[in-house]
This record gives C-alpha cells, sequence and structure tokens, in this order.
C-alpha cells in the first residue's frame, strides 16, 4: 500500500493538485492518504484578544469544515484516509509521520500558493505541448504622466511673478 501526505488548506485547489494523483493510484494498488491541515497562520497580536484555548478550538473546527469536503472525494477511490491538524512546524511533523507511516511516504504539498502568480507555476501541466494554445501578445499599458502638480505649480508661479512686479 502506497503512503501519500498531503499538505492542504484549501479543498478546491487541493482537488486539483491532487487529481492526476489520484487518477494514476486507481489503476495501481490501494493507497493511503494521509492529509495534513495547515491552518491560516494568526498574528501574534491576536492573543491580546483570543485566548490559547479559543485558536485551538478555531483551528479544529477549520480543519473539521475542510475534511468533511475533502474525506467524501477521496473515500470514493479505493484508498483509506486518515487526517492530522498540524501543530507544530511541518518539518516536524512531516518525520513524525514518516517514522509513523514508514520512510517511503511520498510528499504532496497541495497547499494553495499565496501569491497570485505563484499559482501558475505549481499549477499541473498536462505533458504534450502541441495541444496547449499558443500564448497571447502581452498587453502594453501606458502610463500617462501625473499632472498632480502641474495647476498649483503654474499658479504658484503667476502669483509669485505678480508680487514681484508689484514691488
Amino acid at each position: 500500500m502506497d503512503t501519500v501526505i498531503v499538505y492542504v488548506d484549501d479543498a478546491e485547489y487541493a482537488r486539483q493538485i491532487m487529481q492526476p494523483a489520484l487518477q494514476q493510484g486507481e489503476s495501481a494498488q490501494t493507497t493511503h492518504w494521509v492529509l495534513v491541515a495547515c491552518a491560516p497562520r494568526m498574528t501574534h497580536r491576536i492573543s491580546k484578544w483570543v485566548s490559547h484555548s479559543a485558536r485551538e478550538s478555531w483551528r479544529a473546527k477549520w480543519a473539521d469544515k475542510l475534511f468533511a469536503q475533502l474525506l467524501p472525494w477521496l473515500e470514493s477511490g479505493n484508498g483509506q484516509v486518515s487526517t492530522v491538524l498540524a501543530k507544530i512546524p511541518l518539518p516536524e511533523l512531516l518525520e513524525q509521520l514518516q517514522q509513523q507511516y514508514g520512510a517511503k511516504a511520498q510528499l504532496l504539498d497541495a497547499r494553495r500558493p499565496k501569491q497570485e502568480g505563484a499559482a501558475h507555476q505549481q499549477a499541473y501541466v498536462p505533458n504534450p505541448v502541441a495541444e496547449q494554445p499558443a500564448p497571447a501578445a502581452p498587453t502594453v499599458k501606458v502610463k500617462k504622466p501625473g499632472r498632480t502638480w502641474a495647476l498649483p505649480g503654474t499658479l504658484a508661479g503667476l502669483m509669485c511673478m505678480m508680487f514681484v512686479t508689484v514691488e
């Protein structure tokens, strides 16, 4: 049985990333999916307003919602699913999971990238390059110079000239 450890923070994005691996797993033997919920970070200043137990409760509810979206989809295949909520740094958690499930466990990072440009780099690209459409020509935007100081500067200059000519 293959074991795949998947870091997840968004169900829809994770489905897009996991779909190719799930289709490969259907043709092979059963797969054990270990879903690791990576809750969004909270600022260190939130402790002023929210207790530690309330933060942990929120993380648990958030993870339950995420798992509720992913579990029916994964269980429809022929594999097992285990869920874990990340409470420690991911490298340490990965070591623990590899000790628990074996060192041959594969790692799949299905977390949504924080920057929109990075999403295109991590997205699944099919192998046949010939089927992809040609990229569109880049759009050039011409920025007009700002004229915010043109009128006030002109008026100030005229006023100075009037004061010089009057004196």
